[in-house]
């Protein structure tokens, strides 16, 4: 008997690409196929890596078959071979292809380009798990909120954070459409305060108080953030530290390891071997992490990305109801994408 849940990834662009190939990492998931209206290159380098490319509309259907692609059917025949579908279309668009699923009994992962209410949950694996479980849909929230529910619930499970404040550096576009997007050679602030990644993150965690502020940059690689936390009592730095590491997918690097920058982070991940280079974890210095009394400094960098990769991964399995506990999927999507705590141990942190 075949056990393994069956998905489908609709939207085969910067995440949906990544979630495809971390549902073939995965043990218990089949990837069944994957829609898009594209007939570029990249449904071409889904087809030629034997995965079946579905249409999403009848449009696409025929642009693609006359493109000389290999087509397996149109998005609600992928829809009626699957136990849930994980939607990476554009921000805005998934919403209209709720009502698709549900006709099909598809259950339904969205991206955090899609609002709160459509789902009426939003998830990080290590936060809500549980109250994901057996759900017909969620919503995983964005790149930069996921981040900043990893790292302020550390602080909260060990009763540290009071309140946290921080401000954060965008990227101005994704690599791939850097030749028609993005801004260059300027710093654009967003128009209002707080910007959305705070109350994003208490879509999560209701009781977090947290105020964000950003800009977006001239570059394409990560996210930087800098925070600001009142901490519950005075602390060393070093339980500060304990507190991180006991939360999943955050690790540390160091510019004494030669990390000074995001694109240091970048590099490095191509240099262990990552798919894509990707960073599936928060990347926190911790040679620049400050403990004064009460106040908590820190900086860190966000894989816009690839961040959400394992958390669609975990989504999937607890809409599912296949693992009840959400520690256990964690780790085994973290064994499979070879996720880290440390990125790099040079002798004296061994």
């Amino acid at each position: 008997m075949d056990t393994k849940i069956k998905v489908a990834v609709n939207g085969y662009g910067v995440i949906g690409k990544r979630v495809a190939d971390a549902v073939r990492a995965q043990h218990d998931m089949a990837l069944i196929g994957v829609s898009d209206i594209t007939a570029d290159y990249r449904v071409a380098a889904a087809a030629a890596r034997d995965i079946p490319v579905f249409a999403s509309t009848s449009e696409a259907h025929q642009e693609m078959r006359a493109s000389g692609h290999a087509v397996a059917g149109e998005l609600p025949d992928l829809l009626d071979q699957v136990d849930v579908v994980v939607d990476c279309t554009p921000a805005k668009v998934g919403a209209g292809n709720l009502d698709l699923y549900r006709a099909h009994g598809v259950k339904s992962v969205f991206q955090g380009g899609e609002k709160h209410d459509l789902t009426g949950h939003s998830f990080v694996a290590h936060a809500n798990y549980s109250s994901a479980r057996g759900r017909d849909t969620t919503r995983v929230v964005s790149c930069n909120t996921t981040a900043t529910v990893r790292t302020l619930t550390a602080l909260k499970n060990v009763g540290l954070l009071s309140k946290a404040r921080g401000v954060l550096i965008r990227r101005a576009t994704d690599p791939w459409e850097s030749d028609h997007s993005g801004i260059m050679n300027t710093i654009v602030p967003e128009g209002r305060i707080p910007s959305h990644q705070g109350p994003d993150a208490q879509t999560v965690v209701p009781d977090l108080d947290v105020v964000t502020m950003a800009a977006k940059g001239a570059h394409t690689q990560n996210h930087l953030h800098y925070w600001t936390i009142e901490l519950t009592r005075p602390v060393e730095k070093a339980e500060v530290l304990e507190a991180f590491r006991a939360v999943p997918r955050i690790a540390f690097v160091r510019r004494s390891d030669g990390i000074v920058a995001v694109n240091s982070t970048a590099e490095l991940m191509q240099d262990l071997g990552r798919p894509r280079g990707d960073m599936y974890e928060v990347a926190v210095w911790e040679d620049i992490l400050t403990v004064d009394g009460t106040e908590l400094f820190c900086t860190y960098t966000v894989d816009n990305q690839a961040i959400v990769t394992p958390e669609n991964i975990d989504a999937i399995r607890a809409l599912a109801g296949s693992v009840e506990d959400g520690e256990e999927s964690i780790h085994r999507t973290d064994t499979a994408l070879k996720v880290r705590r440390d990125f790099v141990k040079s002798l004296a942190h061994n």
